[in-house]
């Protein structure tokens, strides 16, 4: 913790209980807000790449498992 957090943790720990409760509460509040902007960036990430996954015609699971199999047995 900063010196500065440190000063406004000390004064705030002085004021009185409802005071307190209602800057806990800001603060807390300020915690969530973040918390669902990172959510909302994560959303649009997973939807971005399932429509990539989409898109793209990739190797069926059957073959890519045969084709590892067969390179594993020939070492």
């Amino acid at each position: 913790m900063t010196e500065a957090a440190r000063k406004i943790l000390e004064e705030a720990l002085n004021l009185d209980a409802d005071e307190r409760a209602s800057l806990a509460a800001e603060l807390l509040a300020s915690l969530q807000e973040r918390e669902q902007d990172v959510e909302k960036a994560w959303a649009a990430e997973i939807e971005r790449r399932s429509r990539n996954a989409a898109d793209e015609r990739g190797t069926d699971w059957r073959v890519a498992f045969e084709e590892i199999r067969a390179d594993v047995l020939r070492r």
